[in-house]
């Protein structure tokens, strides 16, 4: 999934931005609003996290501009202003929930997903599972045969998208786009060096093997017929 951090202070951009990614998802950051609005408008995103004060543009206007432009997708307002009034103004802007700064980490993630489980209720279902291969988005777990296996976050990513897309062949593009962000071909192996290591912890103890390469085509998880 996919996040816009709208914030001006690069130091707390930067410290969401790095636990988001390690809790598996792909963020944009954007440090005013007239940028802010610009990427929210033109990307596409799952949730967008706004500070409520921001420079060019402040983050409720920022709101109400993107619920303006037929937008959709989550929006949690951000501030270090608490009072009753302040929430419900960020509501009544558009944002769909509001936290209070300072925050815990680990409550902004919860809201995340109650944010997409709401959203997009099949999308962000936090369990995922392949046969005996299992997945816990909430918990950064994942099984094999009740057996942990322990991934890197982005080896974690990539298993979550192919566990999205189980039974689907899954292009060098797709996972180019949706995992890594890139929309270019970096013309390098940085797929098939993921797809290895991934193979080896999944499939190596355990039979039948689920990630199978699809010659000219891409690569595809599940079990394949006759196995």
């Amino acid at each position: 999934m996919k996040i816009l951090i709208v914030e001006d202070d690069t130091q707390a951009a930067h410290y969401l931005s790095k636990g988001l990614t390690e809790s598996g998802y792909l963020c944009d950051v954007a440090e005013d609003g007239e940028t802010g609005l610009h990427l929210a408008i033109s990307g596409q995103y799952d949730v967008l996290i706004v500070d409520r004060m921001l420079p060019k543009l402040d983050g409720l206007a920022l709101v109400a501009a993107y619920r303006a432009a037929g937008k959709h997708a989550p929006v949690m307002i951000l501030s270090a202003l608490g009072e009753v009034d302040d929430r419900i103004h960020g509501l009544r802007a558009g944002g769909d929930d509001y936290l209070v700064k300072p925050y815990a980490f680990g409550e902004l993630l919860a809201r995340i997903t109650a944010l997409t489980r709401r959203a997009q209720p099949a999308a962000s279902t936090d369990i995922l599972q392949v046969a005996d291969l299992e997945i816990d988005r909430s918990k950064h777990r994942v099984t094999r045969a009740g057996q942990r296996i322990l991934l890197q976050p982005r080896e974690f990513r990539l298993l979550e998208y192919l566990m999205r897309h189980a039974d689907q062949v899954v292009t060098r593009t797709m996972l180019l786009e949706q995992v890594w962000d890139y929309h270019f071909d970096p013309q390098t192996n940085v797929i098939e060096v993921h797809i290895s290591r991934l193979r080896r912890k999944i499939d190596r103890e355990f039979n039948p093997p689920l990630l199978h390469t699809i010659r000219g085509a891409g690569y595809r998880l599940g079990i394949l017929p006759g196995e």
